[in-house]
């Protein structure tokens, strides 16, 4: 058995040495607009995207929920594109369009037939110069956020990631979630939204990254001529704010439509590109990365007091949240649980884990790495975060040596750093029949 492990483990570090080394050109148009180019012609696609360096940590106090509504609002037309033509000009010429905002950035992607990729440019110039910023367009939009919220909140243990990011951040923007404040929204007036998209949905604060089946040069002659002549606004400045420890372990009582009592742990992480942060993406992997490891084969497996578990780091720009959820098996509690949670936890941090084991983990972050650009879409998109981010587009060849460099000891120390009681938020839900009649609630 051994030896197949270790044959295993070889063949898939030959076959990561033999990929491909992504190629790809960059350069800034004079009004700063970031363009990233990969040109690969084995499927007759085009991956057009831009991504806005703005999120949800971008946003005021009393103004939460904004990037995440441009998300849907700049998708209601343009100066020159009536209302509900942007995705018709997509779907006629037989190809996809969506949208996502995180924290720390807002992305829009066209995949197209490559003979049409000079859609895309028109489509996201005229998002990025031209969108409407009407109130029969705002109104429209509101209706269909507020639905957006009412059915992600209304399935069951939805609100725990709200929950433990106001609770562990509490200075820093992070303290609430891309979704926002309907209220906020409600109370904003037009000129509110219309400053927004001035200050942020700027050329020299986007990157537009294009993959697929293009022509290089005739590319570039192309993104002149549809982003060129956008001007230039004012630099934007990312929030700096330091948010003070956490001071020590703060607990809640979720009472929620539930029917398995469930457990969800969050620790403050620090920031994505830090070698920590790579360090304990590895250690969620040993703690829950399948049926083989350790949280998975103690408490679903072994003592059966789980009916599922799952750790993942929640890695942002500035921080962060490392994650641990388990989910009650039929019969057993919270406190079930519990103990061989922490007992895992201690584990990881008072012994190295095992040659063996740190070689199955490194396998499955190289084999994640490959699977995360085997699209031209995901290419499009790992460039214009890397670049982002990092700082550097090469990471997309590169970043696995991150990964690489991380150790036996180093998954060891940031256990010890950041898995601490003084450094979490644990949210206990239950069903609301366990509620005390008094309704109190932590």
């Amino acid at each position: 058995m051994k030896k197949l492990f270790m044959f295993c483990a070889l063949a898939l570090s030959g076959i990561l040495s033999g990929q491909n080394k992504i190629e790809f050109e960059e350069y800034d148009l004079e009004n700063g607009l970031h363009v990233i180019l990969h040109e690969d012609h084995s499927t007759p696609i085009v991956a057009v995207t831009m991504m806005y360096r703005v999120g949800s940590k971008n946003e005021e106090k009393d103004q939460t929920g904004f990037a995440h509504f441009f998300e849907h609002l700049t998708f209601e037309g343009s100066g020159n594109i009536d209302r509900g033509e942007f995705d018709n000009y997509v779907n006629s010429a037989g190809g996809q369009l969506n949208a996502n905002t995180s924290q720390d950035r807002t992305f829009y992607y066209e995949l197209l037939p490559s003979n049409q990729m000079e859609l895309g440019l028109w489509l996201e110039s005229e998002r990025m110069l031209h969108a409407k910023i009407k109130k029969i367009g705002v109104d429209t939009q509101r209706e269909v956020v507020k639905e957006e919220k009412r059915q992600r909140y209304s399935r069951p243990y939805a609100t725990f990631v709200e929950n433990i990011f106001n609770r562990l951040y509490v200075e820093h923007p992070y303290n609430w979630t891309p979704i926002g404040s309907i209220e906020h929204l409600n109370a904003a007036k037009l000129d509110d939204f219309m400053s927004f998209y001035n200050k942020f949905y700027l050329p020299n604060n986007a990157t537009l990254s294009i993959a697929g089946d293009l022509d290089i040069a005739k590319s570039k002659e192309l993104i002149k001529a549809y982003f060129g002549d956008i001007p230039r606004g004012n630099d934007v400045l990312q929030p700096d704010i330091q948010e003070p420890p956490l001071g020590g372990e703060k607990t809640a009582t979720i009472y929620d439509d539930v029917q398995l009592p469930a457990m969800m742990m969050g620790y403050r992480m620090p920031p994505q590109t830090s070698d920590d942060a790579y360090a304990l993406q590895m250690a969620g992997t040993v703690l829950s990365g399948g049926a083989s490891s350790r949280m998975y084969k103690r408490l679903v497996d072994e003592d059966q007091t789980a009916a599922f578990v799952q750790v993942f780091p929640f890695s942002l720009e500035q921080g962060g949240a490392f994650i641990m959820l388990a989910f009650a098996n039929a019969g057993k509690e919270i406190n079930d649980m519990k103990p061989a949670i922490e007992q895992e936890i201690e584990k990881l941090q008072n012994d190295l884990i095992s040659e063996r084991e740190f070689q199955k983990i490194q396998n499955q972050m190289e084999s994640a790495f490959i699977q995360s650009n085997s699209r031209m879409a995901g290419i499009a998109e790992s460039l214009a975060n890397y670049h982002t981010f990092y700082g550097d587009a090469n990471y997309i060849n590169t970043e696995i040596e991150r990964y690489r460099n991380v150790s036996r000891k180093d998954i060891q120390d940031v256990a010890k750093k950041y898995l601490i009681k003084k450094n979490r938020v644990v949210l206990n839900y239950l069903p609301k029949s366990q509620e005390p009649e008094s309704g109190n609630k932590n």
